[in-house]
């Protein structure tokens, strides 16, 4: 069969002009390496009479490169793009969506002869008979680049793209949010609030400041957006969750993961010139963008994995306190979670949020960007960043109350989380006092010993307690310094503009019988802490008094503590370790 481009349509979408699913022929593609670990991929596409080398693949659409789907003389269907202006003037076309309708082995070469495309040099056919421009879709628009999937000709193209409301000259048009990048210089949002944080505040040598963020969703993706100090006081009464705004002129660039889940590789500064309107017309902004993973999946996700996940509360604990920030105790839940898989999982929330909630009714609960954890097999836990959100309009939901009151009501449901505590445990739990431990000699053999305690905490070593760790996925190795604003990772030889906070520390603990120091590794000791590695290295830096209190408040708190022992030889002296 042969195939037709859509002739015209390179001119079109370099002018900003929407095209309902043009058929372009990929001349070539170059990945391009960012030093902030990001790759992206840039095409030269083909319709046929002109060629094009300023598109670019939304990271989203990565895969599609990686794969080879996306390869030289493959011809794909645009579902969806946005024309970007740089600050240069020049214009880069951001493909979102698009279907490779054949591959490049079905090709044979380039189809036609086309030219470099020069922007004001049209062809002349072109000219004889320009393209119909449709009416102007208010509600909004990218719904036209969704088009329809028929053969696209010269004739389908024109749609203009939604102009934003209260912009000098309606001159910023609407965007999705995963076209945004560092490099546009006018573009507008219209997202939906979807999480909102309370006002933070820190006092330095520096000063004093303030800030607060939140979460901004459209059908596209998502991105945090984060104000300081004359934007709090600007915005922060303006915004309220749950609504939709317009919201343009902000600073972007990289988003620093330590203190995001959202699936962006960017985040949003609030500024002076930023605009916020609310939007009236909102009905087709959805509430939340989520990728729900069943139970029963998280058996094989990694540790420290964020997931999004939609259960049944089953059952629900009373509220606990485990140790105090501020003169104020911090409460704990636990929830227990079932789903469609039959599996149950705990969920463990902290805050007012584990003190307010009701758990009576067996409600619905999804969560956004809940960490996974390996403490006691499979468990999740909600971070400061998390959204909770209980019976939420969704269909999801409705799909799982149906089955729960059906069928799932009646079911026992199979735990992934063990049971902590003397005769709660599995049969490899493996209870000692601390004097058993070193009566024993545990940890002296060829391989290392494990064994459970109850104890108390009786002093922490703060000191050098947290270091600068590479930002890359699975890689843990302290980053240097470069005083450019740039962080090297000698393992990965690279270098990063930012750095993930990792947490180490010495703790002594002690029974009835007697005392054992222990080495805390991230996880364990952001339990024992109560508080995460980000936010801890956070308020090092700007609030010392405060730091130091989390750890005097850790004291004397009482745990179950599953150690590993192992005798190490350093220098020709032998110590013994649990963690």
């Amino acid at each position: 069969m042969t195939v037709r481009l859509s002739e015209g349509a390179i001119e079109s979408l370099t002018k900003g002009i929407e095209v309902s699913s043009p058929v372009l022929q990929c001349v070539n593609i170059r990945k391009i390496d960012g030093g902030n670990g990001l790759s992206r991929f840039r095409l030269m596409m083909s319709d046929g009479l002109h060629t094009m080398s300023s598109f670019m693949l939304s990271t989203q659409l990565n895969p599609m490169a990686e794969q080879n789907q996306v390869a030289s003389n493959c011809v794909c269907m645009l579902k969806r793009s946005v024309t970007n202006v740089l600050k240069d003037g020049r214009r880069v076309v951001v493909i979102l969506d698009m279907d490779v309708i054949k591959s490049a082995d079905q090709m044979a070469g380039k189809i036609g002869d086309p030219t470099p495309y020069v922007e004001g040099q049209s062809n002349p056919q072109q000219n004889a008979a320009p393209a119909p421009v449709r009416p102007v879709q208010p509600k909004n628009g990218s719904d036209a680049s969704l088009g329809s999937m028929n053969r696209p000709s010269a004739q389908s193209f024109g749609k203009k793209p939604m102009a934003a409301p209260n912009t000098p000259g309606g001159s910023s048009k609407v965007v999705p949010i995963a076209s945004l990048n560092p490099y546009q210089s006018k573009w507008t949002v219209r997202a939906r609030v979807t999480n909102k944080s309370a006002i933070r505040t820190w006092s330095n040598s520096r000063g004093d400041g303030k800030l607060f963020s939140m979460e901004l969703v459209d059908e596209s993706g998502e991105i945090r957006a984060t104000g300081f100090n004359n934007e709090v006081d600007k915005f922060y009464s303006l915004i309220e969750q749950g609504k939709v705004y317009y919201i343009s002129k902000g600073t972007l660039k990289i988003a620093n993961k330590q203190f995001s889940t959202l699936k962006n590789d960017y985040e949003m500064t609030l500024n002076g010139e930023t605009t916020i309107t609310p939007c009236e017309d909102s009905h087709d902004v959805p509430m939340v963008q989520c990728d729900f993973v069943p139970i029963g999946d998280l058996e094989s996700r990694e540790k420290d994995a964020i997931v999004d996940v939609i259960a049944v509360c089953k059952n629900t604990e009373d509220v606990t306190r485990i140790m105090t920030k501020n003169s104020r105790e911090v409460s704990k839940r636990n929830i227990q979670l079932m789903d469609m898989s039959g599996r149950i999982i705990q969920l463990t929330m902290w805050g007012s949020e584990a003190e307010t909630f009701d758990g009576s009714g067996q409600p619905i609960l999804a969560i956004k960007g809940a960490r996974l954890s390996d403490f006691g097999g499979r468990s999740l836990s909600t971070l400061y960043s998390s959204t909770v959100m209980i019976n939420p309009d969704i269909p999801e939901a409705y799909k799982l109350r149906g089955w729960y009151d059906k069928e799932g009501h009646a079911m026992d449901g199979q735990s992934m989380t063990e049971l902590r505590g003397p005769g709660g445990g599995g049969a490899n739990t493996n209870w000692k006092t601390l004097a058993e431990v070193k009566n024993e000699h545990l940890g002296h053999g060829d391989k290392a010993d494990y064994f459970s305690c109850i104890a108390t905490i009786v002093y922490i070593r703060k000191e050098n307690c947290l270091y600068q760790a590479c930002p890359s996925k699975d890689c843990n190795k302290k980053v240097v310094d470069q005083q450019n604003g740039m962080y090297r990772c000698e393992k990965c030889d690279k270098e990063f503009p930012d750095f993930k906070y990792r947490l180490m520390f010495s703790a002594n603990i002690a029974d009835f019988g007697d005392n054992q120091w222990v080495t805390c590794f991230q996880e364990s000791a952001e339990t024992l802490l109560g508080q995460n590695a980000g936010y801890l290295g956070q308020l090092k830096d700007s609030n010392e008094p405060a730091f130091d209190e989390i750890f005097q408040h850790a004291n004397f708190n009482t745990f179950v503590f599953r150690n590993r022992a192992k005798l190490e030889t350093y220098n020709e002296a032998g110590e013994r370790f649990g963690k």
